[in-house]
């Protein structure tokens, strides 16, 4: 029997303010939470810099984005992960000459920056407007070798599309993980996505038997608009799913969390093996996956 790989995985959920500095320094003490409950990888909710500011469609928010390279929030995140020995996925707007794009670096345990996943589905409803902001990532789907896991970071509305997760595992992921920003819907106050996001995701834990990981903000944000304010009312329920898909660790719609949970990567990796899934695959009749209609052969 192989040797027991213990990780221990966490998911950060809070209400953001439009103050960089106040969300950074809430980001940190939450990580430093998480580390103190022996977490090795910490993951951040998407865009946790300030609001989410894609509810509206305004020029003045592109001074919002910067370069990668010498990013403060990702260099004060990379002296985190040194000090503590723990990883963290840091989501960032990222500008790249005249190129926008919703991006995650991963930074190891010793505060290497491992590279950058650009969001692959750029969403466009009312209240996510986002294809006004980002151009759709290049990079495509991407799995990191941490110090404690191979995984595979992808990026809220990445989340529901079936066809990423099982590529972040086929390149060898272990532990999927997505930064979220989800809520209410501006034009349809009856409309609640919760129930529906959660279980896409707990589709591909199970689907893929690797655990999934998600973290979301809570609170209730105001953008103005040229047609008056608009508002999401983020609704958190951040969660941590083990490989057969079933909830392990949940937050609520209102309040603050660092949620924890520990898995032995080399058992799972026995399960996934032996289950069958990966073996039986049949890519050769997968063709129709690479069309929009279903017919373009």
């Amino acid at each position: 029997m192989a040797e027991d790989r213990i990780v221990v995985v966490s998911a950060l959920q809070f209400a953001c303010t439009d103050d960089v500095k106040t969300n950074v320094d809430k980001a940190e003490r939450l990580v430093r939470e998480a580390h103190a409950k022996g977490a090795n990888i910490i993951l951040i909710q998407e865009l946790f810099e300030g609001y989410y500011f894609c509810q509206a469609q305004r020029g003045d928010y592109f001074a919002r984005a910067k370069p990668r390279k010498d990013h403060p929030t990702i260099l004060r995140m990379q002296n985190l992960a040194k000090e503590l020995g723990v990883v963290i996925p840091v989501s960032f707007f990222e500008e790249a000459n005249n190129a926008h794009y919703n991006a995650v670096v991963v930074i190891d345990a010793d505060g290497t920056d491992l590279g950058l996943y650009r969001k692959s589905h750029i969403p466009d409803s009312p209240g996510y407007q986002e294809k006004f902001y980002f151009n759709p990532g290049d990079t495509g789907f991407k799995v990191f070798e941490t110090k404690f896991a191979k995984i595979g970071v992808a990026i809220c509305w990445d989340q529901w599309f079936p066809e990423a997760a099982r590529a972040m595992v086929l390149k060898g992921a272990e532990i999927l993980f997505y930064p979220t920003a989800i809520g209410s819907e501006p034009q349809d106050c009856d409309l609640d996505s919760r129930d529906h996001w959660k279980r896409v995701m707990q589709g591909h834990a199970g689907a893929n038997l690797v655990p999934v990981v998600a973290s979301n903000r809570i609170g209730k944000e105001v953008i103005e608009t040229d047609h008056g304010p608009s508002d999401i009312t983020f609704y958190g329920n951040s969660f941590i799913a083990g490989p057969t898909g079933e909830i392990l660790s949940a937050a609520n719609e209102k309040d603050e969390a660092v949620l924890i949970c520990k898995f032995d990567l080399n058992k799972i990796k026995v399960t996934r093996h032996s289950w069958g899934i990966f073996r039986d695959r049949r890519p050769d009749l997968y063709k129709v996956l690479l069309t929009l209609d279903g017919n373009s052969m």
